[in-house]
């Protein structure tokens, strides 16, 4: 299937499909229609069917979709069917939050490193993993199969921290930090903001 040329909309909606459609499954849902579905998601029955047939569909005339079959068909499209391995940059309150998250793990990504340049963090224990100096990040990377770097250090770091990372081959990146990160072609960058998100509720409050 070639999904190259599927908005960025519409991707950013698979992730939603997918957790609504994980909890009707825990409920024993076996099925549902568009039109259903449409009611709990706030989104157009329309826009639902639009949606997945940029995948083929998934579903039949007079019946709906089955709601485990369309769980697993979208999270193999988000490539959950998969393992992920990930390490943090940064051992801060922000790491070691997305280090005890335990959720990310049922998902498919396992979180196997974080590395810190504070030698008073150096050696300690974050649930499961240990501090590790951020001399070792490069043979840890590749060592390890990486395929994903979180950054959650401040700003300041950031950029140095991502052209590392990319020279050891990785195509990936959850960007934490306050800035915005230039990398080469071929290397994908999703940025968290949190105060951009904060000002956006803001604003929505003030109108």
């Amino acid at each position: 299937m070639d999904t190259k040329n599927i908005s960025q909309a519409v991707i950013s909606r698979l992730p939603r499909y997918y957790r609504y459609l994980g909890d009707l499954k825990d409920e024993g849902t076996e099925r549902i229609s568009s039109g259903e579905l449409s009611d709990i998601m706030k989104v157009t029955a329309s826009q639902i069917r639009q949606d997945f047939n940029n995948f083929g569909g998934f579903g039949q005339q007079g019946y709906g979709y089955n709601v485990e079959y369309l769980y697993d068909e979208i999270g193999k499209i988000l490539g959950l069917n998969e393992a992920h391995h990930l390490i943090i940059v940064g051992a801060g309150n922000l790491g070691r939050a997305l280090t005890n998250y335990s959720n990310y793990e049922n998902r498919g990504f396992i979180f196997e490193g974080i590395f810190d340049h504070d030698p008073s963090l150096i050696g300690k224990k974050i649930g499961e993993l240990t501090v590790m100096p951020m001399d070792e990040l490069e043979d840890f990377i590749i060592s390890r199969n990486i395929d994903i770097v979180v950054i959650a250090i401040p700003k300041t770091g950031a950029v140095s921290v991502a052209d590392r990372v990319v020279r050891c081959g990785i195509k990936a990146i959850w960007n934490f930090a306050h800035t915005d990160l230039n990398v080469p072609e071929g290397v994908v960058v999703e940025n968290v903001h949190l105060s951009d998100s904060l000002m956006k509720l803001s604003y929505m409050l003030t109108q």
